[in-house]
């Protein structure tokens, strides 16, 4: 599998991007679909031998579990300088002071936590989960450059938030001259495309690279418009997802369906190409529980639309208010 620069850093990350959130007790935190260390081996053995490289996780997933589960199926198969390591920081980890958000005690706090966790000495992406209103942005900047130059992390990222929020971070960092954001993790796919209006732009004005999650809305782009899986009955999180327009959004789904149907390969696969072919991205995050997940995200960055295959899956679209923040 083909690396990709991380927008326009120095940061060579896969074309896929593996997302472990699936990877993690499932008695821990709010994901009772995630699935042990046992059955999540085969799904790091499969993704290292096509060549995938990255691994997205965060600090709140399964309350930890899924950052050691992360690090010590890493720790079997690669060796450490060769895999690219990316967590979070934000989320409820634990109650009382400093136990969320993005303040300097939360911060230093968590990332020595993660580490230990993971299993290593330092993150290569360590992003902010969402942004935190409470905090100054002064306060948070620097204390993620501070992680940066403690070696700690060697880049930062952020997620979904708004554009002038992103900005104003950026712009934070420069006035001070501290580390900059590389990548931008939004919520980006055939069924949710707000983000073209302002922060895709932004990044590609900046030179950040993007690497959606949930480029496969949820697993609605992969299967007939009203089939549900067992994650979709338990996921609480992804039931606050993709109600405001459902007419057009399944238009969208039929139409991938046409389209993998005309090309002989699953919807999958035309789905994440679709995503892997926007200007802006730079690789996006799969999750996978079964094996074919990850084949057909590899074959999908192979896999090139035409301009009337692009025009059929963006014919539906009606503008979404931003969700997922």
């Amino acid at each position: 599998m083909k690396t990709l620069r991380l927008g326009s850093s120095g940061l060579e990350i896969s074309a896929v991007i593996l997302g472990c959130m699936s990877y993690g007790e499932p008695n821990k935190g709010g994901h009772p679909w995630s699935v042990g260390l046992d059955e999540s081996r085969p799904f790091f053995r499969q993704a290292i031998e096509l060549g995938i490289t990255t691994f997205d996780t965060a600090n709140v997933y399964s309350l930890g579990s899924s950052e050691e589960i992360t690090g010590a199926l890493l720790g079997e198969f690669a060796r450490r300088e060769d895999v690219v390591i990316a967590t979070k920081v934000h989320g409820q980890m634990r109650p009382g002071p400093n136990g969320h958000g993005l303040s300097r005690a939360a911060i230093m706090h968590e990332i020595d936590a993660s580490l230990t966790r993971l299993g290593t000495d330092y993150v290569d992406l360590y992003q902010i989960h969402r942004f935190d209103p409470e905090v100054p942005i002064d306060e948070t900047m620097e204390a993620l450059h501070d992680v940066v130059k403690a070696g700690k992390a060697r880049y930062i990222g952020a997620s979904s938030m708004w554009a002038w929020q992103f900005a104003s971070l950026q712009h934070t960092a420069d006035l001070n001259g501290w580390t900059r954001f590389v990548s931008m993790q939004d919520q980006y796919n055939l069924l949710n495309r707000e983000e073209e209006r302002e922060m895709h732009p932004y990044s590609l004005e900046t030179g950040v690279g993007v690497i959606p999650w949930s480029p496969l809305a949820r697993g609605k782009l992969t299967r007939p418009w009203g089939v549900s899986t067992g994650r979709s009955e338990t996921d609480e999180f992804g039931k606050l997802l993709y109600r405001q327009t459902e007419e057009s959004d399944r238009r969208i789904v039929d139409a991938v369906g046409a389209v993998a149907e005309a090309r002989g390969v699953p919807r999958a696969q035309i789905a994440l190409a679709w995503v892997a072919q926007q200007d802006a991205v730079t690789a996006p995050i799969v999750g996978a529980t079964k094996p074919n997940h990850l084949d057909d995200a590899a074959a999908a960055v192979e896999l090139t639309l035409s301009e009337d295959e692009l025009a059929i899956l963006d014919e539906h679209y009606v503008p979404h208010a931003p969700e997922g923040f």
